[in-house]
């Protein structure tokens, strides 16, 4: 496994996000959740992705930090060098719906109770899930700013955002901003100009639903030729090539596919260790043009 940086702190260059097995269509097995996590941690993957509103139902805001926490616990000592991120300030209330608040208090509240999920006395990284139009991005980036200074969360990131939110961020919080997380894959282009605009200025750029959503991943080889074209003569997975490809845009993309079997994760993992040459890369560029 290849690595690169997230602030202070070296990961490995994919993640595991951690949603699909906590809203709807999760394992109905739990013991099948636990081991896909297992089975990143095996692969080398030492940052894990979460959110306090990965949840199905009203009542269970938490569950997928909750499950990591515990997955964690029971993998042993190897689980210690894992990074876990995870995001506050969006919400489920229960109906499949997503809301924000991003008010100040609201968000410090909703640290510590991650942080008590999690077992940690402080977040690894703690990230602003989505901006809340009913409140001053700066204010809600304050927040954030107040929770590094409690020791509550050790680095600070934001999630879907704009150039001009990240540069709001940066004001605010300057060096402690570690990380931008958008949604980027082939299927969805649109945040290259903020990844282009964190790569100039050393944020690590997390692409969410890497390989175009938990509904959209398994289109890519069939929408996407070129990628299965390459897949195919290299003997790997469409979604290897697609990964491999983001990796190649800049040092400070790290790709959190998400996942909710072993299989899946064990076969994203090989990811950073295919090389796509020059011509493969420019081939993948000219069919997303």
């Amino acid at each position: 496994m290849k690595y690169r940086r997230i602030g202070g702190r070296s990961v490995s260059a994919i993640g595991l996000g951690g949603m699909p097995m906590s809203i709807e269509g999760r394992p109905e097995d739990r013991s099948q959740s636990i081991a896909t996590i297992h089975a990143a941690l095996d692969a080398g993957i030492t940052l894990i992705d979460t959110a306090d509103a990965y949840h199905q139902h009203a009542g269970e805001v938490g569950h997928n930090e909750i499950l990591i926490a515990e997955a964690l616990a029971s993998y042993g000592p190897g689980a210690t060098d894992v990074l876990v991120a995870t995001k506050g300030g969006q919400l489920r209330p229960g109906d499949g719906s997503w809301t924000v608040n991003g008010q100040p208090q609201y968000l410090k509240q909703a640290a510590r109770e991650s942080a008590k999920r999690l077992g940690v006395e402080a977040i690894a990284l703690y990230q602003l899930h989505r901006p809340d139009p009913a409140v001053p991005y700066a204010d809600s980036i304050g927040a954030l700013r107040d929770l590094l200074d409690a020791g509550v969360i050790r680095q600070a990131g934001i999630s879907n955002v704009s150039i001009e939110q990240v540069d709001i961020a940066r004001d605010v919080l300057g060096d402690d901003l570690v990380s931008v997380q958008n949604q980027f894959s082939p299927l969805h282009l649109d945040s290259q100009p903020v990844l282009e605009y964190c790569t100039e200025r050393g944020l690590a750029f997390l692409p969410w639903s890497p390989l175009g959503g938990i509904r959209r991943a398994s289109q890519l080889g069939a929408t996407q030729s070129v990628l299965s074209e390459i897949a195919h003569a290299r003997g790997v997975s469409p979604y290897q090539v697609v990964l491999a490809w983001e990796l190649s845009l800049a040092e400070n993309v790290v790709p959190i596919p998400g996942a909710s079997k072993a299989a899946s994760i064990a076969d994203d993992a090989l990811a950073p260790d295919l090389d796509l040459d020059e011509a493969e890369i420019v081939r993948i560029e000219n069919s997303l043009a």
